[in-house]
């Protein structure tokens, strides 16, 4: 399980410009069909850093140019590039400042050939609200990664809508 401690936002997968942050590596994630893992096992927890701090520019170091993605936020649509992730990291991720712990359950890899891998994980982000109750958010994702010029990026995302538990139960 991985756990990035970060802000609220309602941009790519629930976590913000956070100023501090605590990533738990997992113990290797594993295709479930054989013993292989992705080469760069930080790639995933670099993304999860980059957004946290709210770091536009690390972001799209891991990111395509041409990233495409399906999120609660596009309303059904499918989003292609970077602007409107990029509307997130400038006017949400930098005004929110209280903690958040996100943590990765159940990540599954799929290899898909030496450069491709397809990695899907349920997301919980628990926060305190403005009434200072508990919250816990869900959501289910899935990313795919593709090796170019010898790094990962990831080039396609899909994340479900997220749910609610009342005052953190």
């Amino acid at each position: 399980m991985s756990s990035v401690t970060s802000s609220p936002s309602y941009s790519e997968s629930l976590v913000c410009a956070g100023r501090s942050l605590n990533v738990k590596k997992n113990d290797g994630i594993k295709e479930s069909t054989d013993s292989s893992t992705i080469e760069d096992e930080d790639t995933k927890e670099q993304l999860l850093q980059a957004v946290t701090s709210g770091n536009y520019d690390d972001y799209t170091n891991l990111v395509d140019p041409h990233l495409t993605s399906f999120e609660p936020e596009a309303l059904g649509n499918l989003i292609v590039g970077m602007d409107f992730h990029k509307f997130y990291f400038d006017h949400v991720m930098s005004k929110n400042n209280k903690p958040v712990n996100t943590s990765i359950l159940n990540p599954h890899v799929h290899l898909l050939g030496d450069d491709a891998a397809c990695i899907a994980y349920v997301r919980l982000t628990q926060y305190i609200d403005r009434n200072g109750l508990p919250v816990t958010m869900q959501s289910e994702e899935t990313r795919i990664w593709q090796r170019k010029d010898s790094k990962w990026q990831n080039v396609h995302f899909h994340r479900s809508s997220c749910t609610a538990s009342p005052q953190g139960k």
